[in-house]
């Protein structure tokens, strides 16, 4: 049992890693992290409940076929998992002084996408056993690290407009954190979700493309990290500053 948890979590301590290692500029405060990565497994708890009850609905109100498909894929799951990554990176992050940086944000997302999908893989590799365990960590693991990406640099814009005061961009950027990774997410299951040679082509080509993405993004926000406009360290720089 233990060698099953310990496989499990491999693929997103690694990943975990990773990311911190990129956060070069300046380090986040070890128990923040640690608080995000519990909450990633505690947004597990509601989305559990959530996907149960409205899997009821989905199948009350579109039985069977390529729209129940979409419906639950997008809705059911994609929308439910990213909106409770989402709720508890805000509630966790969002006033928090350690976030003064542009790529927090994604530090911090990825922490509680990777939380989330640590606990996933668990109870998939437990329940399935190990042969689940080497497909879930070159796609699933990944997968939620990208989502968590996506999530994390449009949340770290809605912060820096927030930061001067520019309430409804901040907002728009917070429902992008939300809809990217949806559509995303939703998307990945979708084609995972019908049987069809065509859909399965166009998942790898989802993977890869997401995946590469994923990591030149990381990079590029990494190498261009900045203070978040209207911090004493913005000010040393040259005053506020907002790159949409």
């Amino acid at each position: 049992m233990y060698f099953l948890i310990a496989a499990a979590l491999l693929p997103a301590v690694l990943l975990l890693l990773y990311i911190y290692r990129k956060d070069c500029v300046e380090r986040e405060p070890p128990r923040l992290l640690a608080k995000l990565l519990l909450f990633g497994v505690l947004s597990a708890v509601p989305a559990i409940l959530l996907e149960r009850l409205l899997g009821g609905m989905i199948d009350l109100l579109f039985g069977r076929g390529l729209l129940y498909t979409a419906v639950s894929n997008f809705i059911g799951v994609a929308l439910v998992e990213e909106g409770c990554k989402l709720f508890f990176l805000k509630r966790g992050s969002w006033r928090h002084p350690a976030f003064d940086y542009r790529f927090d944000g994604i530090v911090y997302a990825v922490f509680v996408s990777l939380g989330f999908a640590g606990i996933e893989n668990v109870l998939y590799v437990l329940q399935y056993g190990l042969s689940v365990a080497g497909p879930r960590a070159v796609f699933s693991i990944p997968g939620h690290m990208a989502f968590g990406v996506f999530m994390g640099l449009y949340y770290s814009e809605a912060k820096a407009f927030f930061c001067v005061g520019d309430l409804q961009r901040s907002r728009a950027r917070l429902r992008r954190a939300l809809v990217v990774p949806v559509l995303l997410h939703g998307a990945y299951d979708f084609c995972l979700s019908v049987n069809s040679g065509a859909l399965t082509l166009v998942f790898f080509v989802l993977v890869v493309l997401l995946d590469v993405h994923m990591l030149r993004t990381v990079r590029r926000c990494a190498a261009n990290d900045a203070p978040m406009p209207g911090t004493a360290f913005s000010m040393w720089n040259g005053g506020p500053d907002v790159r949409p």
